[in-house]
């Protein structure tokens, strides 16, 4: 299925659905949506990152902190963290991934969605989508600050990474 036919919940700003639309009509007219976000670490706590494909519908060709997407219409939160996070990976048996907090990201050009953060440990062998991910590694936490001001990011990954690192420090 082409992915800009999947049909998406439309949200209010208290996250209510207020209608449902096709994604690519969604993304064209700038409907506030949800999305999940997952961090990924290996057995030995390193985080998964990687360089989206270049046909993605948004932020092609950028590099992510997280593996997620698109929570689809009627699709749970925790469904979508599980679903995406296996497809993106390329595993089967993932463990659910644990849920941290929400947040509504905003980039203030008229692109807005209801994100919910979310963590996991994959300690299985991963063979990421080739549609989805074009490069691939795990990274140690002071090889992600390295990267950080060298690679070009998603900017909703880095906001839901920002706040991340609030949150770990904070708790």
């Amino acid at each position: 299925m082409n992915p800009a036919h999947e049909i998406l919940d439309i949200v209010d700003e208290h996250d209510r659905v207020v209608d449902r639309v096709p994604r690519g009509e969604a993304y064209a007219r700038g409907l506030r949506h949800r999305c999940v976000f997952v961090q990924a670490r290996d057995a030995a706590g390193r985080l998964f990152v990687h360089r989206r494909t270049a046909t993605k519908l948004v932020f092609p060709s950028l590099h992510d902190l997280f593996v997620g997407g698109v929570v689809g219409a009627g699709e749970s939160y925790d469904e979508a963290a599980l679903r995406e996070a296996e497809e993106e990976l390329g595993v089967t048996g993932l463990p659910r991934p644990r849920p941290l907090f929400r947040f509504l990201y905003d980039d203030g050009a008229g692109h807005s969605w209801w994100s919910a953060v979310y963590e996991v440990r994959c300690e299985l062998p991963v063979r990421p989508q080739a549609e989805e991910v074009e490069w691939y590694g795990f990274l140690t936490e002071d090889e992600v600050a390295r990267r950080l001001g060298e690679w070009e990011w998603v900017p909703d990954g880095l906001a839901a990474y920002e706040r991340l690192r609030r949150f770990r420090s904070a708790g």
